[in-house]
C-alpha cells in the first residue's frame, strides 16, 4: 500500500511534464520566416525495377492537383509509387529548409534540378519518413519532384510542408514527437514499477497489477513507437522497434480483457473473448516470427492479419468492454462506474479513429486515441488503488476481528478450565463446612466470654467460604432450574430495597428510570445477583456524595439497561481485563462477583459492555432479548 501514493505521485509528474512538452502551445512557438506549402501535384508512376533510379518526369504528363488535408486516390492497377512536384516560395531565411512532416514510402527520392538530394530506402516495414532537407535561397521558385514507392495503399504526403529557417524547423520536427516519448516512457516506467510492487501482493491483487502492468506496458510501447521519431534518429534499431510494436500490439487486448474480468468478475462473453483473443495473439505472434525469418516473405498476409483483422477484434473488445462496465455502472459498482468513464473516453476515440483509419483506407495518423489511453489508464489506476485500499482495510478489519475472537477463545478455555474445577471442588468441600459450621454454632451456645467471640468469628468466616462456594457453583453451572418473564421494573425495585442502604452507608444515592412494560425471560435471583454485584461495585468505586443512575428502555428486539456511576473510573487497562478470572482491582477481592455476572448474563443470552475513563465514572450496558410482558412461565 505505501508505494502507490509514490506510484501516483511520479505518474502526475511525468504526464505534466509530458503535456507541457507536447502541448498545442509548445508545438505551435512562434518562429520567424515560416511559410506553409499546401498545394502540389501527384503522379502515379509504375512499379520500378530492382537497382533502378527514377528520373523525373516531364511537365507534360497529366499530373493530379493535391492540397495538405487531402490524399491521392488508391493506387492504380500496376503501379507502387508515385511523383510529387512542388513549387518552393520565396526563401527569405538565412539558412532555409524545408520539412516534410510525414511523408510514406518504402523508398523516396527528392530531386532538385534534376539532381538527387537526398533518398532513403527502408529495408523494415516502416513506411512514415519525416524529412528536413537543406535549401539555399538561389532555390526560391524551383520545382521540387519527390518520387515515393510503397508496397502498401497510402502513399504521398499526409501533414504539413513547412519551409523557414532550418534550426527552427528543426525544434519543430522534434517538438512533435516528444509529447509521445514522453508520455509512452511514463507509462513503461509506472507499468515497469506496478510489476515490481506486485511482488509484494497476495496471489488475488498480484494478478490483477500484473495484468495493469502488461496494459500500461504495451500501451506506453505503441505510444513511443508510433511516430516517426526513433526511426528518423535512431534508425539502426528500426526492426526491433517493429518486434517490439507489434508484441505490444499483441499483448494488449488478452491483458486488456484479463484486467476487466478480475474487476467485474468473471463475465462469460468476455472470458471467452479474452480466451480467443489469447489465441489469436499467439498465432500472430508466430506469424511475425515466420514472416521476420524468412525476410517478408508473407507481410502482406501477416499485415491483413496483424492490423486489419486484429483491429477489428479490438473494436469489438472495446465494445464489449464498454457494455459490460455500463451493466455494472447501471447496478451501483463503483469500480465499474469508474471503469466506464475511462473506457468510454478510451472507446469513443479509439472506435471513432480506427473507422476513420479503415474509411480512408489507412491514409490517416491515429493521435486522439492517446488522449483516450491516457484517460483510461488513469480510471484503472484508480480502480487498483481503490482495490487495494479496500483489502488494506479489510486486512485491518480482520486483523482487529481475529484479536478479539483469539482473546474470546482463550477467555473461554480459561473458563472452561475453572468451572470443571471450581464444580469439583465446591462439591467436596461445602459438605465438611457445612458439618463443621453446625458443630461450632453447637459449641458457641455453651462458651462465654472471650471464646464465644472467636467462635462468631469463625462462624462468619465459615459464612464467607460457603458464598464463595456458592459464586463457585454458580459460575460452574449457570443454567437455571426455573425461568420466567422478567418485569425489569419490578426486579429492580427489589434490588434498589436490597443495595439501597449499603448505598447509604457510603454516602451515595441511587436513581432510576425504568418505565413499565420492559421485560425479558430468565430466573430472577440470578438476574438479582448479577446487577447487585454491578451495582455494588459501582458503590464501592463512589467518593464523597456519589451517585448512581440506573436506566431502561427497549430499542429493536432488546432490552437495555444502564448502570452509570460518577466513581473513580477505570483505565483503559482494567477495563479490557473485567471478567477474567481472578481479577479484581479491590483489594481483598477474589473476582467471583464479575466472573459470575458475565456469566449469568451470557445464560439469559445477554450482553455487558463497559465504559470507563479514570476520574469520570464507569457505566454498564446490559442488553436483554425482549420478551411479551404477557408471556407465560417456562420450566
Amino acid at each position: 500500500m505505501k508505494y502507490i501514493p509514490r506510484i501516483a505521485a511520479v505518474f502526475w509528474i511525468l504526464l505534466v511534464v509530458a503535456a507541457a512538452a507536447g502541448s498545442p502551445a509548445s508545438a505551435a512557438m512562434p518562429v520567424s520566416n515560416v511559410q506553409t506549402i499546401t498545394k502540389w501535384d501527384m503522379l502515379w508512376d509504375g512499379v520500378p525495377e530492382e537497382g533502378s533510379i527514377p528520373e523525373p518526369p516531364p511537365d507534360k504528363e497529366e499530373w493530379e492537383p493535391v492540397g495538405s488535408n487531402e490524399m491521392a486516390g488508391n493506387k492504380p492497377p500496376g503501379s507502387s509509387s508515385a511523383w510529387i512536384r512542388m513549387v518552393l516560395p520565396q526563401l527569405a531565411a538565412e539558412t532555409p529548409a524545408i520539412l516534410l512532416e510525414n511523408i510514406y514510402g518504402k523508398h523516396v527520392i527528392i530531386y532538385k534540378d534534376g539532381i538527387i538530394v537526398y533518398e532513403s530506402f527502408q529495408s523494415y516495414n516502416y513506411e512514415q519518413n519525416k524529412i528536413l532537407l537543406p535549401l539555399d535561397r538561389e532555390d526560391s521558385g524551383k520545382r521540387l519532384y519527390i518520387w515515393a514507392d510503397s508496397r502498401l495503399e497510402r502513399l504521398g504526403i499526409s501533414g504539413g510542408v513547412i519551409v523557414g529557417e532550418q534550426r527552427d524547423l528543426l525544434g519543430i520536427m522534434i517538438r512533435k514527437d516528444v509529447f509521445d516519448i514522453i508520455l509512452g516512457s511514463s507509462f513503461i516506467l509506472i507499468a515497469l514499477t506496478l510489476a515490481i510492487c506486485s511482488i509484494f501482493l497476495y496471489k488475488p491483487n498480484r494478478s490483477v497489477m500484473l495484468s495493469l502492468s502488461a496494459v500500461i506496458l504495451s500501451v506506453g510501447l505503441l505510444i513511443v513507437i508510433y511516430p516517426p521519431f526513433l526511426f528518423t534518429f535512431y534508425r539502426e534499431y528500426a526492426e526491433l522497434y517493429l518486434l517490439l510494436f507489434d508484441m505490444a500490439l499483441f499483448l494488449l487486448p488478452p491483458s486488456l480483457a484479463l484486467f476487466f474480468e478480475q474487476i467485474l468478475g468473471k463475465i462469460l462473453y468476455i472470458r471467452r473473448f479474452r480466451k480467443w483473443l489469447t489465441f489469436y495473439s499467439i498465432a500472430c505472434f508466430v506469424l511475425m516470427i515466420v514472416n521476420w525469418l524468412t525476410m517478408d516473405r508473407y507481410y502482406q498476409l501477416y499485415y491483413w492479419i496483424s492490423v486489419i483483422l486484429f483491429g477489428l477484434q479490438l473494436m469489438v473488445l472495446l465494445i464489449l468492454l464498454m457494455v459490460a462496465s455500463l451493466k455494472r455502472a447501471w447496478k451501483g459498482d463503483r469500480d465499474a462506474i469508474i471503469l466506464s468513464v475511462g473506457c468510454a473516453c478510451f472507446a469513443a476515440l479509439s472506435v471513432s479513429e480506427l473507422l476513420w483509419f479503415y474509411i480512408r483506407q489507412g491514409h490517416y495518423n491515429l493521435f486522439l486515441w492517446k488522449w483516450g489511453v491516457v484517460g483510461f489508464v488513469i480510471s484503472l489506476a484508480s480502480i487498483l488503488a481503490r482495490r487495494l485500499a479496500e483489502n488494506h482495510r479489510q486486512v485491518v478489519q480482520y486483523s482487529q476481528e481475529l484479536e478479539m475472537f483469539n482473546n474470546e477463545l482463550q477467555r473461554s478455555e480459561k473458563m472452561e478450565i475453572i468451572s470443571d474445577l471450581a464444580a469439583s471442588v465446591a462439591h467436596e468441600v461445602r459438605n465438611p463446612l457445612q458439618v463443621t459450621r453446625g458443630f461450632l454454632q453447637l459449641i458457641s451456645g455453651k462458651e462465654e466470654g472471650k471464646n464465644k467471640d472467636y467462635l462468631q468469628i469463625a462462624l462468619e468466616e465459615l459464612d464467607r467460604a460457603s458464598n464463595i462456594i456458592t459464586d463457585f457453583l454458580t459460575f460452574a453451572k449457570p443454567e437455571f432450574e426455573h425461568t420466567k418473564v422478567l418485569h425489569i421494573d419490578e426486579e429492580f425495585r427489589h434490588i434498589e430495597g436490597i443495595i439501597s442502604p449499603m448505598a447509604n452507608l457510603q454516602g451515595g444515592k441511587i436513581t432510576m428510570d425504568i418505565p413499565e412494560g420492559l421485560a425479558t425471560k430468565g430466573n430472577s435471583s440470578k438476574f438479582k445477583q448479577a446487577f447487585i454485584n454491578i451495582i455494588k461495585n459501582s458503590i464501592e468505586a463512589l467518593g464523597d456524595e456519589g451517585q448512581i443512575h440506573i436506566r431502561a428502555y427497549r430499542s429493536g428486539d432488546e432490552v437495555y439497561i444502564h448502570i452509570r456511576d460518577n466513581g473513580e473510573g477505570m483505565d483503559a487497562q482494567t477495563l479490557t481485563r473485567l471478567g477474567e478470572p481472578y481479577f479484581s482491582n479491590k483489594t481483598k477481592g477474589t473476582g467471583l462477583g464479575m466472573m459470575v455476572t458475565f456469566r449469568i448474563i451470557e445464560a439469559m443470552d445477554g450482553r455487558i459492555t463497559f465504559t470507563s475513563a479514570k476520574g469520570i465514572g464507569t457505566e454498564a450496558t446490559v442488553r436483554f432479548p425482549a420478551a411479551s410482558s404477557n408471556s407465560a412461565p417456562e420450566s
